[in-house]
C-alpha cells in the first residue's frame, strides 16, 4: 500500500494481504537469532541493484538487527552511502503518527470518534455526515486528491493549506459516508488541520511534543525539502542505473505522508504505540480493531499464525514498510530509497529471521525476458470469482502485479508464460491469445481476463 497510489480497500481478504499468512508455526528466539540468510539476501539485493534500504527490528524495545544497503545519494561525484541513520521519508506510515495523535486528543476529552467534520470544516462535500472515526478508517467518502491528474501535474509545487481546501472543498464525495470504505490521503490531510485547529499549534509541534519527544525519536522530523547534509536520502528508480526521482514538496501530503525518519526511529515508535506509552490500552484496542481491513491508522500484517499491526507507505520513489507483533513485542520496518525487489519481501526475510522460517534468497540470474515479450501480458483484468481487478503492467525487463489496496508484486518468470511470486505461495500462468490468466495460490485456482 504505498502512499500516493490509487487505492481501493480490497475486499480480497484472503487471496493477498499485506504479508502471507500460512499454517505453520515456528519459534520465537528471545534474543539471539541467526541473521546470516538475511545479511545474504541483502548482499544479494546489494550487488544485483535490485533495493536501496535500510532495515531495523526490535525485540522488547532492543534493538536486534540494524542494516543499511545501497546508497543515501548516488547521482552525484560526491556518492554517499546509506547507514542506519539515514533517514527517508516515510509516506503513509505518517497515518499511524496522525491517527496516535486523534486518538490521545479523543482521551484528552476535546473530540470523539464521533465528532463530525462540519465542526471543523463544513465546506467539504458531506461534512455533517461524516465522522473523524470514517476518516481515519477511509470510510469518509472524502475523494482522495492524489488519484486526480492534477496532483500528478503538481505535485512537487508548494501548496498552503488555503489552497488545499479550496482543492478539497470543490470535489464531490465518492460516496455515501460510512457505506463502504476507499483509500483517501485527503481525510488524513483534514485530521492533521483538524489536530492543528483543535490544538492551536502546528501539526509539526503537535509531533514533536505529543510523540517525538516522549519517545526520544531524535531522528524524525515533519516536513521540508530533501536534504543530503543533514542525512537525508534522496530516492531513484533504477533501469540502467539508479536516477534520481523527483520530489514531491511536501506540503501537500501533509499529516498523510510527510514524516521524515530512519527506520530504527520508526521501529521505536510502534514498540511504544503498542506498549502504551503514547495512547491507553483502551484507544489501542480502537486502532486495532478492523473494519474492512482497516483499524485507526493500522492495517492488519499477519505474518503465518502471528498477527500484527502496521502501515506502509510510497512516496516518489520511496517505499516504506512496517509491522508490530504484540505477542512477542517485535517491531520490524523497512524503508527504501531505491525499489526493485520489493520491501514488502525484504521485511518478510526480516522477520522469517526472527522465527527461525526459511529465508528466500531469489536467483537473480533467472531467465531474461524482452520488454516486447512482457507487454503480451500487459493490461487489467477481472475475474467473476473474485471481485477484484489486477493490473499486470512492466517497468524495464520486470513484470508486476496490482491489486488495489495491496503493495506492487513483482512477479519472478519460472518458464515461458509462468512467472511466480514465492512469498505469498502464488504462480500465475498467462495465455495471452486468450487475453487470460490464472491464479494459484494455496490450491486455489482463479481465472483472470482482459
Amino acid at each position: 500500500m504505498a502512499y500516493l497510489q490509487k487505492k481501493t480497500i480490497s475486499s480480497m481478504k484472503r487471496l493477498l494481504s499485506l504479508i502471507v499468512a500460512l499454517f505453520s508455526v515456528f519459534s520465537v528466539a528471545a534474543q539471539q537469532i541467526n541473521t546470516a540468510d538475511l545479511d545474504r539476501l541483502l548482499d544479494s539485493l546489494t550487488v544485483h541493484n535490485q533495493s536501496m534500504a535500510s532495515v531495523a527490528m526490535l525485540h522488547k524495545g532492543v534493538k536486534i538487527y540494524e542494516r543499511a544497503i545501497g546508497y543515501a545519494v548516488i547521482d552525484s561525484t560526491q556518492q554517499v552511502k546509506a547507514t542506519p541513520a539515514t533517514k527517508y521519508r516515510i509516506g503513509s506510515i505518517t497515518k499511524t503518527f496522525t491517527a496516535t495523535m486523534i486518538m490521545q486528543l479523543v482521551e484528552e476529552q476535546k473530540l470523539t470518534l464521533d465528532t463530525r467534520l462540519d465542526k471543523y470544516f463544513p465546506s467539504i462535500p458531506e461534512a455533517s455526515q461524516i465522522t473523524i472515526e470514517m476518516m481515519l478508517r477511509h470510510r469518509s467518502g472524502i475523494h482522495n486528491f492524489t488519484d486526480d491528474a492534477a496532483y500528478w501535474e503538481t505535485m512537487t509545487q508548494p501548496k498552503t493549506r488555503a489552497q488545499m481546501l479550496a482543492a478539497f472543498e470543490k470535489s464531490k464525495s465518492d460516496f455515501t459516508p460510512g457505506t463502504t470504505a476507499q483509500y483517501s490521503n485527503t481525510g488524513y490531510v483534514l485530521l492533521g488541520y483538524v489536530i492543528e485547529d483543535i490544538t492551536q499549534k502546528s501539526y509539526e509541534k503537535n509531533l514533536q511534543e505529543r510523540i517525538l519527544s516522549p519517545l526520544g525519536l531524535k531522528n524524525t522530523r515533519f516536513g521540508g525539502k530533501i536534504d543530503p547534509a543533514a542525512g537525508d536520502a534522496h530516492s531513484y528508480t533504477f533501469s540502467k542505473q539508479w536516477d534520481k526521482r523527483e520530489e514531491t514538496s511536501l506540503t501537500q501530503p501533509l499529516a498523510a505522508g510527510a514524516i521524515v525518519s530512519t527506520a530504527a526511529d520508526v521501529a521505536t515508535f510502534y514498540e511504544g504505540l503498542f506498549s502504551g506509552k503514547l495512547v491507553s490500552k483502551e484507544s489501542l484496542t480502537k486502532m486495532t480493531t478492523l473494519t474492512d481491513m482497516q483499524g485507526l491508522g493500522l492495517a492488519r500484517t499477519p505474518f503465518y499464525q502471528r498477527m500484527g499491526y502496521g502501515h506502509s507507505g510510497g512516496l516518489d520513489g520511496f517505499h516504506s514498510v512496517a509491522a508490530y507483533y504484540p505477542a512477542d513485542s517485535l517491531s520490524a520496518v523497512v524503508l527504501s530509497n531505491g525499489v526493485d525487489y520489493g520491501s514488502n519481501d525484504i521485511l518478510i526475510a526480516t522477520l522469517s529471521t526472527f522465527y527461525k522460517a526459511p529465508v528466500t534468497i531469489p536467483d537473480f540470474r533467472a531467465m531474461d525476458l524482452k520488454p516486447e515479450e512482457l507487454d503480451a501480458y500487459v493490461g487489467e483484468y477481472a475475474s467473476q470469482q473474485i471481485p477484484q481487478k489486477v493490473t499486470i503492467s512492466r517497468e524495464n525487463r520486470r513484470l508486476f502485479m496490482h491489486v488495489a489496496g495491496q503493495p506492487a508484486l513483482r512477479l519472478t518468470p519460472v518458464k515461458k508464460d509462468v512467472f511466480k511470486f514465492d512469498s505469498a505461495a502464488l504462480t500465475i500462468e498467462f495465455r495471452s491469445k486468450d487475453g487470460e490468466f490464472t491464479l494459484t495460490q494455496g490450491g486455489a485456482v482463479y481465472v483472470f481476463k482482459k
